[in-house]
């Protein structure tokens, strides 16, 4: 099986406009689809970074002079190119979320579909997994998770239901987790949209994943170039609500700011209105694509 099919490949490096002598970063190196593309349209002069936290990705980097492999968040992105003395990036590409391999990798649990311990790091060198998050975390805490990062409605009924089940048994597995769910929710606990929820807010709580995120975007501004590209692929509302306020105003509110004369001066202009999605056929073909949102943006020149 695939490490990873990458979702809207052409269309993304298209939109990255790319000089042949120009830097860039692929910023989740994954499967490498996205590195191979935009390596292809580079010249011998051209500079590519390639970043992951999880280091089984950088089995799947190209043989290239003109790679240089970072084993790190991307939230690190400015002080890795300060460490390298690259002054600005010319394009930038995100894929955010969890790659066709997390999912795949049983060992790794972060699939309600296959038996697994609760593990969900991406970087396996990271600290907290996910059976010790359901273990240490108060009721109010994983209420709190359960509502913000899965928008599970019923997420104080949950925590409750965790709270107790722990106190007679470890919530160790991905099988356990559903079993909880299936107590605290009857037939509905087996449904995939609510398993799905559950699932999403407890990665995105181990990987950090929103605070990652914030730290690069606040980054962006000093790290592209003017007329530079930033290119990101979202897969669920809350990450692409960030990327969509940060590239529209600059900020996370999504507020424009306006100086004495009522002008506006963000850090980037977006390249489309709204967002670009898979088309019928890619989505048929790879599943993954059904919830893509594509959004683009320029480096103004202000500063």
């Amino acid at each position: 099986m695939a490490y990873h099919e990458p979702v809207l490949l052409a269309r993304s490096v298209e939109l990255l406009s790319i000089r042949p002598d120009g830097f860039y970063a692929d910023l989740t190196l994954g499967g490498g689809g996205h590195t191979r593309a935009i390596l292809e349209q580079l010249g011998e002069k051209g500079c590519l970074f390639c970043l992951d936290r999880d280091e089984d990705a950088f089995a799947n980097l190209p043989d290239d002079p003109r790679v240089t492999p970072i084993h790190a968040n991307y939230a690190h992105l400015g002080r890795w190119l300060r460490y390298l003395e690259v002054a600005h990036l010319d394009g930038v590409l995100m894929d955010l979320g969890v790659s066709s391999h997390h999912f795949d990798e049983q060992a790794r649990g972060f699939s309600y579909r296959l038996d697994a311990p609760l593990d969900m790091r991406m970087n396996q060198q990271g600290t907290s997994t996910a059976e010790e998050i359901l273990a240490t975390y108060s009721e109010e805490a994983l209420a709190e998770l359960f509502l913000r990062y899965g928008e599970l409605r019923a997420a104080a009924k949950f925590a409750r239901t965790i709270v107790s089940e722990r106190a007679t048994h470890p919530i160790a597995t991905t099988s356990e987790l559903v079993a909880v769910a299936q107590k605290a929710f009857g037939t509905a606990g087996s449904t995939p949209k609510l398993l799905g929820c559950i699932f999403q807010a407890l990665r995105i709580e181990v990987n950090q994943e929103l605070e990652s995120l914030q730290r690069l975007l606040l980054q962006l501004p000093e790290l592209v170039a003017p007329r530079g590209r930033v290119v990101v692929l979202a897969y669920h509302s809350l990450e692409d609500r960030l990327v969509k306020n940060f590239l529209r105003a600059g900020n996370f509110d999504g507020r424009l700011e306006r100086d004495v004369y009522g002008n506006t001066q963000t850090p980037f202009r977006l390249l489309s209105k709204g967002t670009e999605r898979a088309g019928d056929a890619e989505q048929e073909e790879n599943s993954r694509s059904h919830s893509v949102r594509l959004r683009a943006a320029e480096r103004t020149d202000f500063s």
